[in-house]
């Protein structure tokens, strides 16, 4: 199988779109910042059926990292990653540099709310506005039909979806179910920084969240179920819990207690930051 066309500027990408365009083909965009993982693959292969063309970017975007934030050390691997976009079938990656993202004299930011407020925000109060920019130029730049994200970014997925009805960007967004390996850990670039010892307790979070989840379903009170779990992250050997929240899934406001919604967490382990939600079940 042959490998994607592979294209590092706007005006090669706009081209290749053009061309399929004229031949009345639909096209479906993966936005992704590489180190390219089963649960990015997963996404490909939704983007796959739902239009005839899948585009592919990978780009690790600078402005949704914070000074503090591991932006150098986030894992770079090209080469591996358009191997695994030709077994996945994608027909284009779109890999820009920096100064083609972001020009000299690039002065203008996309400033997110609603689904945006709390929770990620509360610790990376510039990571929203750095992801909706970064998507509003891609959409513009490959005018793409649909999206495919994933849930594991819950909060992302619906800042999206939000900026899209917002701006009349006319983009399906869909949101994909979140891959996990065979304990139930959320597939993610960043586990790769976690050692054998830290992986095992990583794969911790996902039953405390289901543990809590059920607790909630079932009429728990929101407080104590919340608190219950921040602390049995702690005990489980998480060295820090920046938010354990029980949201209304689309808006990500206040939960009513006899409505469904969406459990999320961020935690720590070790120098690692790790994300996670699960859906609440409607009482």
């Amino acid at each position: 199988m042959s490998g994607p066309i592979v294209v590092d500027s706007v005006a090669a990408l706009r081209a290749q779109i053009r061309d399929w365009r004229q031949d009345g083909q639909t096209i479906a965009m993966v936005p992704t910042m590489g180190a390219l993982h089963d649960g990015h693959i997963s996404l490909i292969r939704i983007a796959l059926e739902k239009a005839e063309r899948c585009v592919v970017s990978i780009f690790v975007n600078p402005t949704q990292f914070a000074p503090t934030e591991d932006l150098d050390k986030y894992p770079r691997q090209l080469v591996r990653d358009l191997d695994r976009l030709r077994e996945a079938g994608a027909h284009l990656a779109f890999t820009p540099g920096v100064t083609e993202m972001y020009p000299a004299g690039f002065a203008t930011k996309i400033s997110v709310g609603g689904p945006s407020s709390g929770l990620e925000t509360d610790f990376r109060p510039t990571f929203f506005d750095g992801v909706a920019t970064v998507v509003t130029k891609l959409f513009l730049q490959a005018a793409p039909d649909c999206a495919v994200f994933g849930e594991k970014d819950y909060q992302q997925l619906c800042v999206v979806r939000q900026l899209c009805r917002d701006l009349d960007l006319p983009v399906e967004i869909i949101g994909a179910p979140t891959v996990r390996d065979p304990h139930g850990l959320a597939m993610s670039s960043r586990n790769a920084y976690l050692s054998e010892v830290e992986l095992g307790v990583a794969r911790k979070l996902n039953l405390v969240l289901r543990q809590t989840a059920a607790k909630l379903a079932s009429g728990g009170d929101e407080a104590s179920a919340v608190g219950e779990a921040a602390e049995a992250l702690v005990r489980a050997g998480f060295r820090k819990v920046d938010y354990v929240a029980a949201r209304e899934a689309v808006t990500l406001g206040p939960r009513r207690q006899d409505r469904g919604g969406r459990l999320l967490a961020a935690v720590w382990l070790g120098t690692t930051r790790l994300i996670d939600n699960i859906e609440i079940s409607p009482a």
